[in-house]
């Protein structure tokens, strides 16, 4: 087998498992992994997806250790009959099974502390290839294989992500780092809402066409929101670091109202701690988000503490009866219409009692949009004692992207006010 178009210090991963291809279980492990790899320096250059197949298994690890350095198996190492990677490992590396002690005694300790017995089928998978180094699962009772082959490192892992995460993070990749020279690469993710990526990406042309040697942007959007990855590699790591801070500093001030946080913090989590730091309050009164703002707020540990609760307005009854919205507003404007999105805001706030009130009202989809008023249109209205004051938005025509996009505009108004 030969080398010289291998990539020192790259990586592929093979998934395996009939399931990933008929689309009954997402690979949602190959992009978690890509994100940790890319993290740490070492490059992904492909995934490739086989079913329980050996000859395919084999047929694939050639192709790798052909291109790249590191090679990552996942799937197929459990202790039933459909899990042939060891077996097929095996008769690629032209190796026995073995009973290797170090790899039951982590079986046995798993198994003691989950008040357990350890069964024949258990103690099976102790029986590991000859050639292979065992890396320890403190989650499961499936071992991991290191192999090395042909100037390639080829590691096998469990396939169920609680079991293979901490497997990679916490032993494969620190002793790849400890025994190879990987590059010294660092990110910042600069969290933008309220705008598209092509006016950021006119906004800081600029700023992008000038980034030095070995850093590069990427635009990450989402509904309602663009992730802006800036990354940098270089010989010296401290020198790199330096320079990423210095250009996410001039990155945030190009952009200062549109971003409200960094490394994929989460908008929610933002305004909770604005309102958290200033003791302040707040109440949602929802119709086309059906309590998905509240959702998001009461996904916080501790929320309790600033978030008083939400009425879910989804019928005029609602409006008119719980949050006084006046009937002669529903019939002179609409229930989509900058009037009731304003006298939902203030009801709640009286009824509540909190320092703010946020209200949305709008045309989710994908029916009940007319020409004057589409589906999409949205209406977002808060109030605190000082006043109201409402935005009108013109968003997609995907009843959940309308959806997602309207409680981030919310959220990100309330962040403004605040």
């Amino acid at each position: 087998m030969g080398s010289l178009k291998r990539e020192v210090g790259a990586a592929e991963i093979i998934s395996i498992g009939d399931e990933l291809l008929i689309g009954q279980v997402i690979n949602s492990n190959a992009s978690w992994m890509g994100e940790q790899l890319f993290l740490s320096g070492i490059p992904l250059r492909r995934v490739t997806t086989i079913g329980d197949n050996e000859q395919d298994l084999h047929e694939a690890i050639n192709a790798a250790i052909e291109r790249v350095q590191f090679v990552f198996l996942t799937g197929g190492l459990g202790p039933t009959s459909d899990d042939i990677t060891k077996p097929s490992l095996c008769n690629y590396f032209k190796v026995q099974l073995e009973f290797n002690t170090e790899a039951f005694q982590q079986v046995e300790a798993l198994f003691a502390r989950r008040g357990m017995p350890v069964t024949e089928r258990n103690r099976l998978q102790a029986m590991l290839p000859e050639n292979c180094r065992p890396v320890q699962n403190l989650n499961g009772t499936a071992p991991g294989m290191w192999f090395e082959h042909e100037g390639a490192v080829i590691v096998s892992m469990p396939g169920v992500p609680f079991e293979m995460k901490p497997m990679l993070t916490e032993q494969v990749i620190p002793a790849i780092k400890r025994r190879f020279q990987t590059s010294n690469f660092f990110f910042k993710t600069v969290m933008t809402t309220g705008v598209g990526e092509s006016f950021l990406a006119d906004r800081i042309k600029d700023w992008e066409n000038n980034l030095p040697m070995g850093f590069k942007l990427a635009y990450l959007p989402q509904p309602g929101l663009v992730r802006l990855r800036l990354g940098g590699e270089g010989a010296d790591g401290q020198s790199v670091l330096q320079t990423l801070n210095r250009l996410v500093d001039d990155l945030t001030s190009l952009l200062p109202e549109y971003i409200y946080g960094y490394d994929n913090q989460a908008l929610e989590v933002v305004v909770g701690q604005k309102l958290k730091d200033q003791l302040k309050t707040v109440a949602t009164a929802e119709s086309c988000t059906g309590g998905y703002i509240a959702h998001l707020l009461t996904s916080i540990p501790g929320s309790s503490a600033w978030f008083k609760g939400a009425i879910v307005a989804y019928s005029n009854e609602i409006k008119t009866g719980m949050l006084g919205v006046p009937v002669s507003e529903i019939d002179l404007h609409g229930a989509v219409s900058a009037q009731v999105a304003e006298a939902m805001a203030t009801g709640l706030l009286e009824r509540f009692g909190t320092d703010y009130a946020l209200a949305v009202t709008g045309i989710a989809g994908p029916d009940g949009g007319t020409a004057e008023k589409p589906v999409g249109t949205v209406w977002i209205a808060v109030a605190d004692t000082s006043g109201v004051f409402s935005q009108r938005f013109q968003l997609g025509e995907q009843r959940d992207r309308n959806i997602r996009r309207s409680a981030l505009s919310a959220l990100n108004m309330l962040r403004l006010k605040i």
